[in-house]
Parts: structure tokens; C-alpha cells; sequence
């Protein structure tokens, strides 16, 4: 009787070390070592260069959006008027380089040819009493006087016939090349004015510059935005990568252009394979220090971005991916 009963206390006592053995083994068994990160991707913010009222958007949160469609219309009446502004102003230009060009009128250069045949008949006319005041002054009939009266009649005569010679090619070849070249300088700059106006007009209608998924709209529908002012966001699926934060004694084998395996807890643990592709310290906003107790030190963080090797399906920016470390 006594011997069972010390059996027993014997398998007792055997059972609870054995008990004490196996949690101790578990409880001193390495936890696994886990990193996690999380999926980020290409943001890019809609905005505009002019002012204006959201007249309409064409796509809605979550929509997926192609490369060159149209996004956000605004309404911006300040800008049409500016561009009739600039196109009058062109108009204006363009007619004076006309006029500049083209010259006088006709009746104006008929003008001033009848005036210079009219001159150029009185200068004859003045000419022949010239002629005939010399001949009677060398024969002594009449004084130097009146010689010396015909002569500077007949020159007058001459140079009135040069000052509608002049007037008449004058209208005749039309402005000068200087008043040509300015006029032209005139229309370069209403042109530009008008093509600066246009630019800005198309700002009015905002077009997507990738194939992206529209994440957030901003204002609403009648809301006047700003110059610069985010109007809405587009994420670009295409372009993601994962960031891990990883303390430099983990790094271990997080190299640039290595490989690694990881999990995605969304997508059922599916394990996927990034490739190192950017590796950075953190910095720090207090200045690093060497801790020598007991042979410790301030491990520093770094900034680890991965990719995938190949094309995951239906994974988002803000999921998280785990490195899993025996």
C-alpha cells in the first residue's frame, strides 16, 4: 500500500518536471522576428494655374482614370475676357502692320504726283524767264536787278520741284523700314499675349497625366478654388512599392538589390518577393551619441523601400506587409 501511494507521488513529481521542462522550452524558444511595412504608391495632386468655380467632375472617388481624360472643367469668365482683350489687341496690331506695309492711300500718291508735275511745270516756266532776263541783260536792256530776281525765282522753282519729288516717293514707297520692323514687333507681341491668354484657357479643363484611380476630390461642385489649389488626388497603382523602418541591427541581409520574401496579412498571407530598391537613414533630431554601458550603442532607423518582382494583384497603398524572421 505504501509503496503504490510513493509510485504515484513518484509519476507526480516525474510529470510536473517534465511539465516544468516543456514550458520552459517554450517559454525560452526564439520568437519569431517580425518587420512590418506598409504599401505605399505615386500620389499625384490636380491643380490648376488659374482661379475659377468647379463647374464639373467628370470622374468620382475611386474611379480609374486614363492617361489624358479629362478630369475637372472650371468655369473662369475672367479668362475669356482676357482673351477677347488680347485677341483685339491683335487685331489692332495687325492692322497697323497693314497700314505700315501698304503705305499711303492711292489718292493720297496721286496727290502728291499732281504736285510734283505742277512743280516741276513751274520750275520750266521759270527757267525759260530766266533765260530770257539773261539775254536781255547781257544786251544791256534791263538792270542786274531784275536778273538777279529771275535767277532766284528759277532756283526757287528748283527746289520746290525736289520737295515734291521727295513727298511723292515718300508716299509712293510707304512707312520707313524702322516703322515696318516696329509695327511687325507690334503684332509678335499681341500674338504672344493672345497665345499666353489661350494657355490659361485650357487650364480651365484639367486632364490626368498618367492611368491612375482618383483618391480624393477636394472641394466640391460650385466652389471657387485658387491658383495652385489641390483640386484632386490620383494614385498611380502602377508605380507602389512597400517601406519598411528597419533598425540598422535588423538590416541583416536588407541590402541594396537584394531579394526577400514577405507576407501580406490583406491578401490571405500572400507571400510575395521584393527587391531592395532604396536604402536611407532616418537621421535624428538629437545628436548621436556613443552608449558604452555595458558595450550597448543607439541603434540608428533606416528607411528600407522595396518593390515587387512581379505584379501584384488587388494590393492597395496603406496594406501591411510582413518580413517573418525565425
Amino acid at each position: 500500500m505504501k509503496k503504490n501511494r510513493l509510485f504515484w507521488v513518484f509519476l507526480i513529481l516525474l510529470a510536473g518536471i517534465i511539465a516544468a521542462i516543456v514550458i520552459g522550452f517554450l517559454c525560452l524558444k526564439p520568437q519569431q522576428e517580425v518587420i512590418q511595412g506598409q504599401v505605399e504608391a505615386t500620389e499625384i495632386r490636380i491643380s490648376g494655374k488659374v482661379p475659377g468655380r468647379i463647374q464639373a467632375f467628370r470622374f468620382a472617388e475611386g474611379e480609374k482614370v486614363s492617361k489624358g481624360d479629362t478630369l475637372v472643367i472650371l468655369d473662369s469668365p475672367e479668362v475669356l475676357a482676357k482673351l477677347t482683350q488680347a485677341e483685339a489687341a491683335e487685331n489692332a496690331a495687325q492692322a497697323q502692320n497693314m497700314k505700315a506695309i501698304k503705305g499711303a492711300r492711292q489718292e493720297q500718291i496721286t496727290g502728291a504726283y499732281e504736285l510734283w508735275q505742277k512743280a516741276i511745270a513751274g520750275r520750266e516756266i521759270a527757267k525759260k524767264s530766266f533765260d530770257r532776263v539773261q539775254t536781255l541783260f547781257d544786251k544791256g536792256v534791263v538792270a542786274a536787278q531784275k536778273r538777279d530776281e529771275a535767277e532766284a525765282n528759277y532756283k526757287a522753282s528748283v527746289a520746290t520741284e525736289k520737295a515734291a519729288k521727295s513727298q511723292y516717293d515718300m508716299a509712293k514707297n510707304g512707312a520707313e523700314r524702322e516703322d515696318k520692323l516696329a509695327a511687325a514687333a507690334m503684332v509678335d507681341r499681341a500674338k504672344g499675349a493672345v497665345q499666353e491668354v489661350r494657355s490659361y484657357l485650357k487650364e480651365t479643363v484639367l486632364t490626368s497625366p498618367v492611368d491612375a484611380e482618383v483618391s480624393e476630390l477636394y472641394p466640391k461642385v460650385g466652389e471657387l478654388v485658387g491658383t495652385g489649389a489641390p483640386i484632386m488626388n490620383l494614385v498611380d497603382l502602377n508605380d507602389s512599392w512597400v517601406v519598411f523602418n528597419v533598425r540598422e541591427d535588423q538590416l541583416k541581409e536588407l541590402k541594396m538589390g537584394a531579394t526577400f520574401k514577405a507576407k501580406v496579412p490583406a491578401l490571405d498571407n500572400k507571400e510575395i518577393t521584393l527587391k531592395v530598391t532604396f536604402l536611407k537613414d532616418m537621421g535624428s533630431y538629437a545628436a548621436w551619441k556613443s552608449t558604452k554601458v555595458t558595450g550597448q550603442f543607439d541603434a540608428k532607423t533606416f528607411e528600407v523601400r522595396a518593390r515587387p518582382v512581379e505584379k501584384v494583384a488587388d494590393w492597395r497603398p496603406g496594406m501591411s506587409v510582413l518580413l517573418v524572421r525565425d
